[in-house]
């Protein structure tokens, strides 16, 4: 005959008994990668597409909160701040915790990105910071005489040519240029004292220098909240039962197979690849100034 003790038990194992006490569920989102508009040979974190992605974490049954796996460099601060200002919204309106976990790299619009959230956990051997801005080009004049080529550009608009790669640089365009770094740094360092506050502890020289540290520094100066991995931090939170939802974009199927971002149909455009070409260089030294 089978105890009242013994029966508890052997419901308790039930699948039905599952049912009655689902595990809470936190939502997984991946942001990997620079930020900015793809190009052909590459394919950049934009909120245009990462809205239905962002849309549907926050739409899982049982969500108890949403974790950002946030690894970039950085890139657009326009597309950083959409995306950024995306989660806020909807982390309000569901009134759903935000974490962060920050893998390689959380630097400049990868740290704005973090900010997204409630709380950021990093590595020790995480890089994170680099709260500034930076403009990165090539300048080809002096080639295109060596080679005999001519460069003809009609505007209407006296600084519609401003900082054109293939014209000399001067001097007043490279003002202006520095005047709207300042005024896109100063909406970041807004951003990171509104999504900080006291939990800031260095001074603003350091903090908004453009300088990036280890994680374990990072949490020395308040930039992070502390040392953590994601399924051991959330564990800890939410109980080993917690569910852990991977949200990611759909891709067609063609876009598997072939592992590319896709263009539209028709011959290649020889300037599209040079263009892309230059936008992978760039790419490579944003996560080269890390180590990475």
């Amino acid at each position: 005959m089978v105890s009242p003790m013994d029966l508890r038990s052997l419901l308790a194992h039930l699948p039905i008994a599952r049912l009655q006490h689902p595990p809470p569920v936190v939502a997984v989102l991946r942001l990997g990668g620079v930020i900015g508009g793809p190009g052909p040979l590459r394919s950049g974190l934009t909120l245009a597409a990462l809205e239905p992605v962002i849309e549907r974490a926050f739409k899982l049954p049982r969500l108890e909160a949403v974790a950002l796996s946030v690894n970039s460099p950085g890139g657009s601060a326009a597309q950083s701040d959409l995306i950024c200002r995306r989660i806020r919204d909807l982390a309000e309106e569901k009134e759903v915790p935000i974490f962060a976990f920050c893998e390689d790299v959380a630097a400049s619009g990868g740290y704005w990105l973090a900010c997204a959230a409630d709380e950021i956990y990093v590595r020790e051997t995480s890089i994170i910071g680099s709260i500034g801005v930076i403009s990165a080009g090539f300048g080809f004049p002096e080639l295109l005489q060596r080679i005999g080529v001519e460069r003809r550009l009609h505007t209407a608009g006296d600084k519609k040519s401003m900082l054109d790669p293939f014209l000399a640089e001067k001097p007043k365009d490279v003002t202006r240029l520095k005047g709207i770094q300042k005024e896109l740094h100063g909406v970041f360092q807004d951003l990171v004292r509104e999504r900080r506050g006291a939990r800031l502890k260095g001074d603003d020289k350091t903090l908004f220098s453009g300088e990036f540290w280890t994680g374990a520094k990072a949490v020395e100066l308040g930039l992070v909240d502390g040392i953590g991995e994601l399924r051991q931090t959330l564990r800890a939170r939410y109980g080993d039962k917690v569910a852990l939802r991977p949200v990611e974009g759909a891709r067609p199927w063609w876009r598997r197979r072939i592992g590319c971002a896709g263009r539209q149909a028709g011959p290649p455009v020889p300037e599209d690849w040079v263009a892309g070409l230059l936008t992978a260089v760039e790419d490579r030294a944003q996560w080269s100034r890390f180590g990475l």
